[in-house]
């Protein structure tokens, strides 16, 4: 038996590199090294001595599901009944799986770690390893201290963020072929291999949040993990005190729909809290500065917001692209994408008399699937039944909604738009100044006599 499960391992053992199988080998060597219980043999490790190893980085409940995953992959296709304790060939094999294998390879061990029944289980037994799996991640970053200057948690009362995401998550799962069904026969449903391999597939977060809670939380192959691309860097004036609208899981959610290269860092704009409630101040930070995400919380707690895929401009007409996007943060977290149906993606406007003024995603004048009015703290949010242009639902819970807190940040590199604004006189940062020096017919003396920004 031992020679068979020597050689069921070597075949994944050869999926790792050299140095990786070093440092699996190692990390199972300290495991067992733990004392055995009388049922424990020398060359495994029990939950006792995985719980030991990882102490408070995980959650206890995503150890123990961790193990169960483990100790229930049946290597010889023979075994009647878990081990009771975990094995090398086991232990690698689970690594493998987890951290390199498909959707399929993952999706056995998930299986495994959700129950101890054979196939099919239940979706509310998903559900609850979603949800398990959720706040595993939020607090193996923050006992790393790794959430790279996010919060871990914000706002009192259900549903709680974790929960938003999870719920997210579980509902990529095609249950029934898609029938929509409601909520407590969703949960009754059955859901085989085949359905859980599915939803692995089209959930991505679900394998990359096991990688990060085996990264970080066994200390395993840390390198392997870049958090730059899930978790962007925040960049605040240190000097001001701020407390964004977003935490770390609705900052994740919304960076995994950014490219790669707008991943890595986010720097704030705009606050309402820090810089006042004025359309002004608003038009003046946000302008050339790149691709950007804003949100927006109403008076009933609802957080939604956009992404500008290119930098705001001052026009009376229309901008953007169709890689810009609506999205809801609370009380569930969507994106909605570009339909194609017009190109109303983003629009800015201010100091005009016939044409609206504002802020405005999707839709179309005086029917926006976003808006934000210059008339600061108001806003709509009109889609009946769906933004045209994003086929997004109406995000706020009113559909003209007043707000007090919104943010703007900027995506990626600041490349030159940093240069760009240190150079603009208070005419730029100011629209309302300039509109008012154009009605009264004046010129601005001082435009053409700066130096013109050099391209990078």
């Amino acid at each position: 038996m031992g020679n068979s499960r020597s050689q069921s391992g070597q075949k994944f053992c050869s999926q790792f590199l050299p140095e990786e199988q070093a440092e699996i080998d190692r990390l199972f060597d300290a495991l067992s090294s733990e004392t055995h219980s009388p049922r424990t043999s020398p060359r495994s490790f029990s939950l006792k001595a995985l719980k030991s190893h990882v102490g408070e980085a995980l959650p206890p409940e995503m150890v123990t599901r961790l193990y169960d995953g483990m100790r229930r992959v049946d290597l010889t296709g023979k075994a009647s009944k878990p081990s009771d304790s975990v094995s090398q060939e086991q232990f690698t094999v689970s690594m493998y799986h987890l951290l390199k294998g498909n959707s399929e390879e993952k999706s056995l061990v998930i299986l495994k770690m959700i129950s101890a029944t054979e196939c099919p289980v239940k979706a509310r037994e998903v559900q609850k390893f979603t949800e398990d799996l959720v706040g595993s991640v939020v607090h193996v970053l923050n006992y790393r201290q790794e959430l790279r200057g996010w919060t871990q948690k914000r706002g009192p009362g259900p549903p709680s963020r974790v929960q938003v995401l999870a719920a997210q998550l579980f509902s990529e799962m095609d249950l029934r072929g898609g029938e929509k069904l409601p909520g407590p026969q969703q949960l009754d449903c059955e859901c085989d291999r085949a359905t859980i391999e599915d939803w692995v597939f089209r959930a991505p977060h679900v394998a990359t949040f096991l990688s990060v809670v085996i990264h970080r939380g066994f200390l395993l192959l840390r390198s392997s993990l870049d958090l730059a691309t899930l978790v962007p860097e925040r960049h605040v004036d240190p000097e001001r005190v701020f407390e964004s609208i977003l935490d770390v899981l609705s900052v994740i959610y919304v960076n995994s729909h950014l490219r790669r290269e707008q991943q890595g860092r986010w720097r704030l704009l705009f606050s309402s809290e820090l810089h006042g409630h004025s359309f002004s101040q608003l038009c003046g930070r946000i302008t050339h500065q790149g691709p950007c995400v804003l949100l927006v919380e109403d008076r009933d707690g609802q957080v939604f917001g956009g992404f500008a895929s290119c930098s705001w401009e001052v026009r009376p007409q229309f901008q953007g692209d169709d890689t810009c996007f609506l999205f809801s943060i609370s009380p569930r977290m969507a994106v909605y994408a570009s339909t194609g149906y017009n190109d109303h993606y983003m629009y800015l406007n201010h100091g005009q008399q016939t044409i609206p003024n504002g802020l405005g995603m999707g839709g179309q004048h005086n029917y926006f699937g976003l808006w934000i009015d210059v008339d600061f703290g108001k806003g709509h949010s009109k889609a009946k039944p769906k933004c045209t242009t994003y086929n997004s639902p109406q995000l706020s819970a009113q559909e003209n909604f007043g707000f007090e807190k919104m943010e703007v940040w900027a995506v990626g590199d600041a490349s030159g738009s940093q240069q760009a604004k240190s150079s603009k006189s208070i005419l730029d940062v100011d629209p309302e100044a300039q509109a008012l020096l154009e009605i009264s017919g004046r010129s601005r003396l001082s435009e053409g006599l700066r130096d013109v920004p050099e391209d990078e």
